[in-house]
């Protein structure tokens, strides 16, 4: 989720905590015992094999509330003091590390830098390809405007294998809008989780009791797009997913703001794990660290730590949801680099009282999580020409596939170079197209609306607009990722498996070598070195593929091919 800056079981308790009066923190010296709560969330990372008393005992005595506990991973959610917190807990032999989960009562830096909505407010240069696609006949009334469905050829899998309901999806993002038709009709309540209280320093005035959105509601965005991409259903209505027939899990882990914090991401991939989802999706970093270090000379020691600690949970939870049986995907981010040459991080930290500076970024040593974290398989962003996007990350360490994301100003010298069709089409609640001004109080797209391509679909007879379809167009790897993840969620729906307790499913690994065998074998570009140039970029943007045709930096082992997937072995 928060990918667009680069360019979104135990939570009851923490939320009620999260609703309350912060305490007052008194900080306590080396070797003292500090008073008991404070300001800000921490996570407490038990070493493993460590006493638990002995964890808990260091956690009070350097002034820590205990919030929740996540005995899976083994964390402890702290309420304790802003500063020397982190510090006080390293003395501790039973500790691994300490991070911050969610920081409290402290305003972003900066605003999110919307490389996914470049498309509104800029001039079109191009001439729309709307009316033209509108004539086509395709399953669904919008379909024709998919041409990411076409280029991983989701349209002839469907006729295949449109998925099954019992494949359950993870969207781990800012939420779903469940009353668009056409994610209503996939929707798990059951399962659904809200791990993510809205913090209103950031994420504006609380609109439900206790500041926690019921699941099926999303403020963002974010997570509703990437929900239609992975499965809005094939229903003669809208638009269609790349898997139209799974299940759409919502395990909120982003604020509404964009941000999107250890603590909640944690919760998230453990709850997955133990109800069973088969795919997670992953499109966004975990603030506030665009890398996270083991020891950057240029960080100071306590950010250090909380970076180590960060790693490591990270790492366990990640681990954790791939044992129990989830295949996790994750979008390589809009920062246009190589993931193995990083340049100096000049965006971080992106939240909180210090603000961001300068971080030469030792690749060896740096992880961009959770995509560079174990079994993350990690996606590129294409526009619809087939060539990589001018934002998207790339390059031969840590990418495995490359997808549709959108590019507005693909298409240089044509009539389609900068046109909202060069996007991701896919659902969007319409509260938040309101705030943007694209939709008015009583639900009619806005002249800023038509000009951003936003579209409305209502079933006959159906007056009230909240019960209405609305689509928006996006761009990013955040939009390429979900397209992945629909494929792993068709080849699980199609080579899964029956368990024990009457569980479906296909081990990550087999759903990983499947989706990569069946990718679409794309070549680097000749020559090599993409300029962006003509595209209005400068030559920071420039991107050398590296590697043969089998797999490269720009597109890995190739392009994902959901017909192929489901069809081949």
């Amino acid at each position: 989720m928060r990918d667009v800056r680069r360019s979104l079981c135990a939570a009851t308790g923490a939320i009620a905590l999260l609703a309350g009066a912060l305490a007052v923190p008194v900080t306590a010296g080396a070797g003292t015992t500090a008073v008991a709560g404070g300001t800000t969330e921490y996570l407490v990372l038990v070493k493993a094999g460590a006493d638990h008393a002995q964890a808990l005992a260091a956690v009070q005595a350097a002034g820590g509330s205990v919030v929740k506990e996540n005995t899976n991973l083994g964390t402890i959610t702290v309420r304790a003091a802003d500063s020397g917190f982190v510090t006080r807990m390293s003395k501790s032999p039973a500790v691994d590390g300490t991070a911050r989960a969610r920081p409290i009562g402290q305003l972003p830096q900066a605003s999110p830098n919307k490389v996914e909505q470049e498309h509104l407010g800029a001039v079109a240069k191009g001439k729309s390809a709307a009316k033209k696609a509108a004539k086509n006949k395709t399953a669904d009334p919008l379909d024709a405007q998919l041409w990411g469905l076409r280029m991983i050829r989701a349209d002839l899998a469907h006729a295949k294998h449109p998925g099954k309901k019992v494949v359950k999806v993870g969207v781990l993002d800012s939420g779903i809008d469940a009353r668009n038709p056409d994610i209503a009709p996939n929707f798990d309540w059951n399962l659904s989780r809200n791990f993510a209280a809205d913090l209103p320093e950031i994420d504006g005035p609380c609109e439900f009791r206790g500041c926690v959105d019921p699941v099926g509601w999303d403020d963002s965005g974010h997570g509703t797009h990437v929900a239609g991409t992975i499965g809005a259903a094939l229903n003669g209505f809208g638009v269609s997913g790349v898997a139209p027939n799974v299940s759409l899990v919502e395990i909120r882990g982003g604020q509404d703001s964009g941000f999107v914090f250890l603590g909640p991401v944690l919760d998230a991939l453990t709850y997955a794990g133990d109800v069973g989802l088969d795919v997670v999706n992953m499109s966004f970093y975990i603030d506030p660290w665009l890398y996270n270090c083991v020891a950057n000379p240029a960080d100071s020691p306590e950010a250090q730590a909380e970076q180590r600690a960060t790693i490591a949970a990270v790492n366990r939870a990640l681990n954790y949801a791939h044992k129990k049986g989830v295949t996790l995907v994750g979008s390589l981010g809009n920062n246009h680099e190589d993931l193995g040459k990083p340049r100096t991080d000049i965006s971080s930290p992106d939240f909180g009282d210090v603000p961001a500076y300068p971080r030469p970024i030792d690749n060896a040593t740096c992880v961009d999580l959770p995509v560079e974290g174990p079994h993350v398989i990690g996606v590129s962003a294409l526009g619809p020409s087939g060539k990589k996007s001018d934002y998207s990350n790339y390059g031969t360490e840590q990418i495995d596939v490359a997808a549709p994301g959108g590019w507005f100003r693909d298409y240089f010298g044509t009539p389609d170079h900068r046109v909202n069709e060069n996007l991701i089409l896919s659902t969007y609640p319409v509260n938040k197209l309101q705030v943007l001004g694209l939709v008015d109080a009583a639900g009619a797209i806005t002249e800023a609306g038509v000009a951003g391509g936003v579209q409305k679909q209502c079933a006959a007879g159906v007056t009230d607009y909240t019960k209405c379809g609305y689509y928006n167009w996006l761009q990013g790897t955040s939009m390429a990722s979900p397209h992945t993840a629909g494929v792993a969620a068709l080849i699980v729906s199609e080579y899964g498996k029956k368990g024990s307790h009457n569980s479906f499913g296909l081990a990550p690994d087999k759903v990983r070598q499947i989706l990569l065998d069946s990718a679409q074998k794309r070549a680097c570009p000749t020559p090599r070195l993409q300029t962006y140039v003509n595209e209005g970029r400068p030559a920071e943007f420039d991107a050398l593929c590296e590697g043969p045709r089998t797999f490269n930096g720009f597109y890995g082992h190739g392009i994902i091919d959901a017909y192929a997937a489901v069809t081949r072995y």
